[in-house]
């Protein structure tokens, strides 16, 4: 069932709803795409449908599973390297494997989230201090900008032009 947009609340609440609603937007870029297309390079880049959740499910772990919760890379429940290795999808994966690993990986990034105050900070090597909430409006925009990467690739998915 889709996120209702909430356009007046408190802070948190619009952050943590616009947050959701790009995640679910980035999902259904790819939900019901054929394996076979959810693979399809139609850039010269890594970027299929199926690498844009990948990537996304290690965003969520790079952000909060290693930065917020402190956890090492071991640690954490799957891929989160700040490399293109988040992009990396197996042959065995399947659409549907992906996008359950980043739904995992949301869930497990909402826990930690509720944990902290927008304005708790950390210091992140490489990035300065950051408070939990620019992590959400970072987030927002990330998977804001790879759903809509995704759209594109599946208008020339769904639509190609001859």
């Amino acid at each position: 069932m889709p996120t209702t947009s909430i356009t007046d609340g408190a802070e948190r609440t619009l952050l943590e709803n616009t947050l959701d609603r790009n995640r679910e937007a980035l999902i259904e870029t790819a939900r019901g795409l054929s394996e076979a297309d959810a693979r399809r390079r139609l850039v010269a880049s890594l970027t299929t449908p199926i690498s844009l959740l990948k990537h996304a499910a290690a965003a969520e772990r790079i952000w909060f599973q290693r930065f917020w919760a402190g956890l090492s890379e071991a640690e954490c429940d799957g891929y989160s390297a700040r490399d293109k290795g988040t992009f990396a999808v197996e042959d065995d994966e399947s659409l549907a494997d992906v996008i359950a690993e980043f739904e995992r990986a949301s869930r497990r990034s909402r826990e930690i989230a509720a944990r902290f105050d927008l304005d708790d900070t950390k210091d992140i090597p490489g990035e300065g201090t950051i408070s939990l909430r620019w992590t959400l409006l970072a987030m927002i925009e990330e998977f804001a900008r790879h759903a809509g990467h995704g759209d594109i690739l599946r208008e020339q998915i769904d639509q190609p032009t001859s």
